[in-house]
C-alpha cells in the first residue's frame, strides 16, 4: 500500500504547509548566508579600520562606492531591460506569437528571463562604476581651488585637475554602454534582415545612434581642453610645446567644435534616415564624420610641418612661455632660491676649522654594503634581519651628528623547520627587537662600523624603552598577542626572554571578533585553540607600506620608509606620502602621464602599537585640501616636535624636482626652446661601473645660516660633460624644512665635478698604491675598496690636493 494513500487529507495539508516553511527557511538563510559572504569583507575592514581610529575614512569610501554602485546597477540593468524589451517586441510583431518559441510570448517567463540578464549587466556595471568612479566623484563633490587659471580658456587648474576627469569618466561609461547595445540590436536584427523590413527596429536603433551622437558630440566639446594636457598634435607629430601649441589653437580646438556639430547633425540625419527607411542614406553622416577627421589630421600636418617647423620659435613662443611656467608651478619650481658661487675659494686649514662640524659628519662609509656589515655581525640568530640602513641625524649629548639606522626586524621565514609551528608563527614569535646605530665618519681599526647603539638589549648614546617592533617593512604573519603563551622577546645566553603586549591596538578577540576573523584568516585553530583568552588581540597588517595603503589608498607612498627613535624612547615609521596627478595645464610630465606631485603629508607607524598617524606638511595645496575635505578625520595637523625633528625631504620626490629643474631653469625662451643649458645628474663609479649618483644627505652649514643642517643635495653637469655647473639643495631642519636653492658656478671656469674627482683619484699614485695594497689582502678588489669608501677617498684626496697633506695626516683610519 502506498504510503500517501495511508494519509489523511488533514495530513497531506500540514506536510506540505511544513514542506513550505521548510522551503521558505532554507531560501532566507541561503540569503543571509550569500548577503553573510558577500559582505563579509565589508564588516572585517571596518572591523580593522575602527581599531585604529579610521572608521569614518572606510565609511566614506565604502558609501561612496555603494552609491556609484546603486546608481551603475540601475543604469546599466535599466537600459538593458529597456533594450532587451524593445527587441522583444519587435520579435513578437515581426514573427507572431505562433512563429516564435514558446517562452517568447509568455510575458512572465520573458520577463524573469529579461530580469534575470538585466541584473547581470547591472552587476557588471555597478561595479566598473564604483570601482573606478568613487575617487573621481568625491574630488568634484569636495575639491578646492587652486587660484591659478590657464592663460586660454581661462578655468581654473581645479577645472582640469577634478572637473574635467570626472566628465570623461561619465561620457565614456555612457559612451561605451551605447555601443554595448547597439552591438546587440545589430545582431539581433540581422537576423532574417528584420532591420530592413520592422518601422519598430529601425527606430529603436536610431535612438540609440542619437545617444551614441550625442555622447560623441560631448566628448568633442570637451576635446579642447585636452589639449592643455598633451605635446600631440596629430596621430603622426608632436609639438615642441606640451600643452596648447599653435597648431592646437589654429586647427585642433575648431575641429573638435566642428566634429561635435557634425555628431549632432549626424546623429539627427539617422534617426531620420532610420524611422524612414532610407538605410543606404544612413552611411553618409558617417563618410563625412569620417572625412571631417581625415581633413582635420591632414590640415593639422599641413599646418605643423608647413608652417610651424620652418619657423617653429617665432610660431611656438607664447605657448613656450606658458609651458615653461606651468611647468615650474607643477613641480614647485617657482620659490628655489639661485646664487651665484664665483668657485673662487680653496680649502684650506682655516675654513676646515670653521666648518668643522661639517667636516666630522662627511659620510666616510657606503649605506649598500654597510648594509650586509650589518646583517652579519648585529643580527645574533638567523630570524633576524635588517631590510635596510637609513640615514638621519640625532642630537647626542649636544652634537648635530648625522647617522646609519636600521631595524633588527623579525623573519618568520627564517625560522627552523621544526619551528614553524601554528604556536610558534602566530603565538610567539611576533616581533623584531631594537635597532642597530653607527656614525657615517667613523670606522674601527678593523674597518667595521663605530657603532652608537648595538646589541641586544640595546645599549648606547640612545635609551631605547620600548624596542619591540611589531609593525615593519618584513612581510609579517597577522598575530595573536595577550594570549597564555608568552611572546619570545630577545635571546638571552643559553635562554630567551619572553614579554606580553601592552599596547590596546589591537583588534579584541571577545565575541563575534574571534568567528569573524577566525573565517577570514581560515584557521579553525584561531577559534578552537585554549591559548586565547578575552584579552586577546589579533594583530593584521603588519607589513607598514600594506597597512597605509589599506588606510588610504589614495596617496602614493615612497618606497623608502625609515626608522627613529623619539624622545620617549619607542620607535616610530616614516613614511612619505605624495600627490600626484596627470591633469595640471601645459606641465610636462616627469614619468608617463604624471605631471603634478607633492609631498603634502608625512605618515608616521609606531613600531610596537602600529598606531597610523597622518600629519600635513603642505596644508595649502588644493589636492590635499581636497582629500581633507573628503577625510577630515584621516589628518593630523599639529606635528610633535620630535617627529617633526626627523622630518627628511623624500629622495624620490627631490630627484624629480632636480631632474625637470635641469631643464626648467633656463628663463631665456630661446635657450630653452634650444635646450642649450640643459643639465643632467653626474656620474660616478661604483664596483668599476660608471653609475648615475644619486642625490645624498649631508650636514653642512649655508652661508646664511647660523649652525649646521642637514641638506640633500644633487650636483649637475652640463649635457654630456663632466665638469660640475651647479648643485641643488633642499633643506630638512625646522622652519626651514623644504627650502630649495641652486648655487651656481661660473660657466667659463671649470669645477672638477664627481666623476673627474673620481678619476683623480685614481691616477693619485699615492692613493693608488695604498688602494693597491689593501686590495692584495684578497679582502676585495681595489674597485670595491674605492666604493665602499668613496667618501672618505673622496675627503682625503681634497685634502691631498688643496692643502698637500700627506694622506696619514687625514686619513688614519
Amino acid at each position: 500500500m502506498d504510503f500517501r494513500e495511508s494519509l489523511t487529507e488533514k495530513q497531506v495539508r500540514k506536510i506540505k504547509k511544513f514542506s513550505w516553511i521548510i522551503g521558505i527557511a532554507i531560501a532566507v538563510i541561503a540569503v543571509l548566508l550569500i548577503a553573510f559572504f558577500s559582505t563579509f569583507h565589508w564588516i572585517t575592514d571596518y572591523v580593522w579600520m575602527d581599531s585604529l581610529g579610521f572608521e569614518k575614512v572606510y565609511t566614506t569610501i565604502l558609501s561612496s562606492k555603494v552609491l556609484l554602485g546603486v546608481a551603475g546597477f540601475i543604469v546599466f540593468a535599466v537600459a538593458t531591460y529597456f533594450t532587451l524589451s524593445w527587441i522583444l517586441r519587435v520579435y513578437v510583431r515581426h514573427f507572431g506569437p505562433q512563429s516564435l518559441p514558446p517562452y517568447f510570448p509568455n510575458k512572465k517567463l520573458s520577463a524573469l528571463v529579461m530580469a534575470i540578464i538585466s541584473i547581470f549587466i547591472g552587476a557588471i556595471g555597478s561595479q566598473i562604476v564604483k570601482g573606478v568612479g568613487w575617487e573621481p566623484t568625491l574630488k568634484l563633490l569636495k575639491h578646492a581651488s587652486f587660484g591659478k587659471a590657464d592663460p586660454y580658456f581661462h578655468m581654473d587648474v581645479s577645472f582640469y585637475m577634478f572637473i574635467l576627469p570626472f566628465l570623461k569618466f561619465v561620457l565614456f561609461v555612457l559612451l561605451g554602454l551605447a555601443i554595448f547595445f547597439l552591438i546587440i540590436e545589430i545582431a539581433a536584427y540581422s537576423i532574417f534582415h528584420i532591420y530592413r523590413m520592422s518601422r519598430l527596429a529601425q527606430v529603436h536603433m536610431g535612438v540609440t545612434l542619437g545617444f551614441m551622437g550625442i555622447l560623441l558630440a560631448g566628448l568633442h566639446v570637451i576635446a579642447p581642453y585636452g589639449t592643455m594636457l598633451t605635446e600631440q598634435v596629430n596621430i603622426f607629430q608632436k609639438s615642441v610645446v606640451h600643452g596648447l601649441s599653435y597648431t592646437d589653437k589654429l586647427i585642433n580646438i575648431p575641429k573638435s567644435y566642428v566634429l561635435a556639430a557634425v555628431a549632432i547633425i549626424g546623429s539627427i540625419w539617422m534617426i531620420v534616415a532610420m524611422v524612414r527607411g532610407r538605410l543606404q542614406s544612413m552611411a553618409i553622416p558617417i563618410v563625412f564624420y569620417l572625412g571631417v577627421v581625415i581633413l582635420g589630421q591632414a590640415a593639422s600636418i599641413v599646418v605643423q610641418s608647413f608652417v610651424v617647423s620652418p619657423n617653429e620659435f617665432a610660431k611656438e613662443k607664447p605657448f613656450l612661455e606658458h609651458n615653461l611656467n606651468y611647468t615650474r608651478a607643477a613641480y614647485d619650481l617657482d620659490d628655489i632660491k639661485v646664487k651665484e658661487n664665483p668657485g673662487n675659494n680653496s680649502l684650506d686649514e682655516a675654513m676646515i676649522k670653521r666648518n668643522q662640524l661639517t667636516i666630522d659628519n662627511v659620510r666616510l662609509n657606503d649605506s649598500r654594503p654597510l648594509h650586509d656589515i650589518y646583517n652579519q655581525l648585529q643580527t645574533f640568530r638567523t630570524y633576524y634581519q635588517f631590510n635596510d640602513m637609513d640615514i638621519d641625524r640625532y642630537n647626542i649629548d649636544g652634537n648635530y651628528q648625522q647617522v646609519f639606522i636600521g631595524a633588527r626586524e623579525l623573519s618568520t621565514k627564517d625560522l627552523p623547520s621544526q619551528a614553524k609551528t601554528w604556536v610558534n608563527r602566530t603565538l610567539r614569535y611576533t616581533h623584531g627587537y631594537g635597532v642597530a646605530m653607527s656614525h657615517v665618519n667613523k670606522v674601527t681599526s678593523q674597518g667595521q662600523p663605530e657603532y652608537m647603539v648595538k646589541n641586544i638589549p640595546p645599549e648606547g648614546v640612545l635609551d631605547i624603552k620600548r624596542p619591540q617592533i611589531y609593525f615593519g617593512e618584513e612581510d609579517y604573519p597577522n598575530v595573536i598577542v595577550n594570549s597564555k603563551v608568552d611572546e619570545f622577546d630577545y635571546p638571552s645566553g643559553d635562554s630567551n626572554k619572553s614579554n606580553q603586549y601592552e599596547a590596546r591596538s589591537g583588534i579584541s578577540l571577545d565575541g563575534v571578533n574571534r568567528l569573524l576573523f577566525a573565517i577570514k584568516e581560515g584557521s579553525i585553530r584561531m577559534l578552537t585553540s585554549d591559548q586565547l583568552t578575552k584579552k586577546s588581540q589579533f594583530l593584521e597588517t603588519r607589513n607598514i607600506m600594506d597597512r597605509v595603503k589599506r588606510i588610504a589608498p589614495f596617496f602614493h607612498y615612497d618606497n623608502d620608509p625609515y626608522l627613529f627613535v623619539r624622545d620617549d624612547g619607542t620607535l616610530a615609521w616614516m613614511i612619505d606620502a605624495y600627490l600626484k596627478a596627470d591633469s595640471y595645464p601645459y606641465a610636462e610630465p616627469y614619468k608617463g602621464n604624471e605631471n603634478y606631485v607633492r609631498n603634502a603629508v608625512k605618515v608616521v607607524v609606531d613600531a610596537y602599537s602600529g598606531e597610523v598617524a597622518f600629519y600635513t606638511v603642505n596644508p595649502d595645496d588644493p589636492l590635499l585640501k581636497t582629500y581633507m575635505d573628503i577625510f577630515p578625520e584621516l589628518f593630523t595637523t599639529e606635528i610633535p616636535d620630535d617627529v617633526q625633528a626627523h622630518f627628511r625631504y623624500p629622495e624620490d620626490l627631490f630627484k624629480i624636482q632636480a631632474q625637470m629643474y635641469g631643464t626648467y631653469h633656463m628663463s631665456d625662451l630661446e635657450v630653452f626652446y634650444n635646450r642649450e643649458d640643459y643639465w643632467q645628474f653626474p656620474t660616478e663609479k661604483y664596483f668599476n661601473e660608471d653609475i648615475t649618483m644619486e642625490p645624498y644627505y649631508i650636514t653642512m652649514k649655508l652661508p646664511e645660516a647660523d649652525k649646521e643642517e642637514f641638506i640633500l643635495m644633487q650636483p649637475y653637469t652640463p649635457k654630456k660633460r663632466q665638469n660640475m655647473i651647479s648643485w641643488i639643495g633642499v633643506r630638512n631642519d625646522g622652519e626651514h624644512y623644504g627650502e630649495m636653492f641652486v648655487y651656481q658656478f661660473p660657466k667659463q671656469k671649470n669645477i672638477y665635478g664627481p666623476q673627474q674627482i673620481e678619476n683623480r683619484i685614481n691616477q693619485d699614485s699615492v692613493i693608488s698604491q695604498q688602494l693597491n695594497l689593501w686590495a692584495q689582502g684578497g679582502l676585495m678588489s681595489s674597485a670595491a675598496i674605492c666604493s665602499r669608501f668613496r667618501w672618505k677617498t673622496r675627503y682625503c684626496m681634497w685634502n691631498r690636493f688643496t692643502l698637500n697633506l700627506p694622506m696619514k695626516h687625514h686619513c688614519r683610519k
